[in-house]
C-alpha cells in the first residue's frame, strides 16, 4: 500500500512540474509572437510585395 502512495506522489509532483514548465513555455512563446508582431507593423512601409 506504501508503494502505491509513493508512486502517486511521484507522480503528481511531476504532473505539476511538467505544468509549470509548459506554463512558462507558452507565456515565453506569446511573447515573442507579440515582439515579432509589433516589428512587422513597424517595418510594414518596407515591405514590398
Amino acid at each position: 500500500m506504501e508503494k502505491i502512495y509513493k508512486t502517486m506522489k511521484n507522480t503528481g509532483t511531476m504532473n505539476i512540474v511538467l505544468g509549470i514548465i509548459i506554463t512558462v513555455a507558452g507565456l515565453t512563446v506569446g511573447i515573442m509572437s507579440i515582439v515579432n508582431g509589433a516589428v512587422l507593423l513597424k517595418k510594414k512601409s518596407q515591405i514590398i510585395f
